[in-house]
């Protein structure tokens, strides 16, 4: 059970980090403004698991697959190119933004679709692979998937709260360290375990 919620914890604080300032948080802040609250929550749940779920099978593959200290060194690396990639900031394009804005439809539909062509390839999907290297699959997978879920309600309420003014510049940069802090943990790991 402590592996579990090791995972749990820390898939989640990942995730949650991670989505701060990201463009899904912007896009669940714009669906917000159009629809009821629930289900553009409901929609971002049902994307996020489903693409966690991915993310999640085929980062326990790579743990299976590669030996430890090989799997720590790549994470750290990545989760540096993470910390990089928060620090440039993510923007919706205005296609994206008009088609948050004018969306019709089944709120739920319209939300989970977006959402799910949205995290593909995004820094939460990559993000949860390199999870699941180094944790088991099911904690890390329902860790990632709330993790985002808070992030991307926290975004609604602080954003309806003030007027979608979020302070984009100081998340971006504590999001960042974070990701830094990750990276360079994960990098002491490795070495250890290579040498």
């Amino acid at each position: 059970m402590d592996g579990f919620l090791v995972a749990l914890g820390v898939s989640f604080a990942v995730i949650f980090v991670a989505e701060l300032g990201d463009k899904s948080q912007l896009m669940a802040l714009t669906f917000a403004t159009r629809f009821k609250t629930l289900p553009v929550l409901i929609g971002i749940t049902v994307a996020t698991a489903v693409v966690h779920l991915v993310s999640v099978g085929v980062g326990y593959g790579l743990g299976v697959a590669l030996p430890t200290g090989w799997i720590s060194l790549i994470a750290a690396v990545a989760f540096l190119a993470f910390g990089a990639w928060t620090l440039r900031g993510d923007k919706l394009t205005d296609d994206e933004k008009t088609k948050a804005e004018r969306s019709t439809g089944s709120a739920i539909l319209a939300v989970g679709g977006a959402f799910f062509l949205a995290e593909l390839g995004d820094k939460t999907m990559l993000a949860t692979i390199t999870l699941a290297t180094q944790y088991g699959w099911f904690g890390t997978w329902l860790g990632s998937t709330i993790g985002m879920v808070a992030a991307d309600a926290l975004a609604i309420l602080v954003g309806r709260l003030l007027g979608r003014h979020l302070p984009e510049k100081a998340i971006r940069y504590g999001a960042a360290v974070l990701f830094v802090i990750f990276g360079v943990w994960l990098l002491v790991e490795a070495i250890i375990e290579l040498t």
